[in-house]
């Protein structure tokens, strides 16, 4: 057997049906009926559609914090000791796989110790992460564009 003598079994595909190519069982309107909302293209009720009543969702109680602020990709202290090296950008901590996604801004956390200087350029700072790598002897420099918004913030 070759790869040109491959076929399926027989009975095993079938065309699809035409609907509506001229005379012969499903022709005119296309096995649809006549008028109304189904028989139009594009036509549905939509997949959570419930008679015209409230849908589920909207009925059902909104409990907890639905946050529609910024989303950062987050870096702690305790994570940046445990790297190599002196100065950190968005580069530098992407390449270490401690930011992953690109479209979301960068910002550092107090959580953790450092014992060494470091210099660490990112999107935006808490305040404690601020004084914890200051104390240490290094810096944080805040990208221009959210720096005005991270001091408003504090």
């Amino acid at each position: 057997m070759k790869l040109h003598d491959l076929q399926p079994a027989p009975g095993s595909r079938r065309n699809r049906k035409r609907v509506g190519r001229g005379p012969g069982g499903t022709d005119k309107t296309a096995g649809r009926g006549h008028k109304g909302q189904k028989s139009r293209s594009g036509a549905g009720k939509g997949l959570f559609f419930e008679g015209g009543r409230s849908t589920l969702i909207s009925r059902l109680p909104k409990r907890g914090f639905n946050n529609v602020g910024t989303t950062y990709e987050v870096v702690n202290l305790s994570q940046l000791s445990a790297l190599e090296g002196d100065s950190f950008d968005r580069a530098a901590l992407e390449q270490a796989g401690l930011v992953r996604r690109k479209n979301r801004p960068v910002k550092l956390l107090g959580s953790g110790e450092l014992s060494r200087a470091v210099t660490v350029r990112v999107d935006a700072a808490s305040a404690s992460a601020i004084r914890a790598v200051e104390a240490a002897g290094g810096r944080v420099e805040l990208n221009q564009a959210q720096a005005g918004e991270t001091e408003k913030a504090e």
